[in-house]
């Protein structure tokens, strides 16, 4: 996605150790042109899988996982960090390494809001390692949902997350062309944020 690449190399910031800050588009400010764009995009590639709900991990995944949904047409579910009073007992739970935060988050869906009916679209906004992703699809596989696909706004080609969920892919008869990302990384050089060309 052009548009999306263009931001990122106007305004992400390479901070070292795999790290890209994307703050002041997408993980702290949001901007919703942007946001409204990667939305349709994500709904244009899955488009006619019967998509029921939207799933992805509480907060950075929120935006664009919403913007999906709005073209979708769909509810988003977000998986929650902390267990609320509110929701109903015995949640799906899993647990995530979180590589911005460096400690282990747990994520947690109610049962009332992922069922065995539903057909789950994953989307976040990195796959870099794959770890919040695998949680999330084990949440999906933990509710009897069917996966449908799984999209992420940037890839970090060079962590390995993508081969880790095409071994997924293949446990849980998903095409790996319903795992997709709008600008994919293929390395910082010199400070500098590289593409790979698609």
């Amino acid at each position: 996605m052009q548009a999306l690449k263009d931001k990122i190399k106007r305004e992400g910031k390479y901070l070292g150790k795999g790290i890209l800050k994307v703050d002041s588009f997408m993980n702290h400010q949001i901007d919703p042109k942007l946001m409204k764009e990667i939305g349709e995009e994500f709904a244009r590639h899955f488009a006619g899988l019967g998509t029921t709900r939207i799933l992805t991990a509480e907060t950075s995944g929120i935006a664009p996982a919403l913007s999906a949904a709005l073209a979708l047409e769909v509810p988003l579910v977000f998986a929650r960090k902390n267990k609320p009073v509110t929701m109903a007992e015995n949640p799906y739970k899993e647990s995530a390494p979180s590589h911005t935060h460096g400690k282990v988050v747990e994520l947690i869906v109610s049962p009332e809001y992922l069922s065995p009916d539903d057909s789950v679209l994953i989307i976040d906004d990195f796959l870099a390692s794959a770890r919040t992703i695998k949680a999330l699809v084990k949440l999906v596989k933990t509710s009897g949902a069917n996966l449908v696909g799984i999209g992420a706004v940037i890839e970090k080609s060079f962590e390995g997350g993508r081969q880790a969920l095409i071994e997924l892919a293949d446990e849980l008869n998903l095409p790996l062309t319903r795992i997709h990302s709008l600008a994919v990384i293929e390395k910082f050089e010199d400070n500098q944020i590289v593409f790979k060309e698609t």
